[in-house]
């Protein structure tokens, strides 16, 4: 199975796919998609308008992975369902977190 994270010199790059207007805020799990790619499911009350839906997942991901809420940022795939995290950490420490994710 292919990783849902990339690791970096300054932390991890998280490929997270998004449901906005969900019941729950919460993280399902890793899913592999069709393309072989693996990313973290999630969820978010928010609805997709104004970033407000990838500032409620920034927040989830920094508590879910116990880094502080400045340390998660959407840096690609704003307005996607699919997007990249930038997580900034020790990139070990995150990665065993992320795998503990997974359920």
């Amino acid at each position: 199975m292919d990783s849902p994270f990339r690791p970096r010199d300054d932390g991890i790059d998280l490929f997270v796919r998004l449901t906005p207007n969900a019941a729950v805020d919460r993280i399902e799990g890793i899913e592999t998609a069709a393309d072989g790619r693996s990313h973290l499911k999630a969820r978010v009350r928010a609805v997709p308008e104004n970033g407000a839906a990838n500032t409620a997942l920034e927040r989830m991901v920094a508590k879910a992975l116990g880094v502080p809420g400045s340390a998660v940022s959407v840096v690609a795939g704003g307005t996607s369902r699919l997007k990249t995290l930038r997580i900034w950490g020790d990139a070990a420490e995150l990665a065993k977190r992320v795998e503990a994710l997974s359920g």
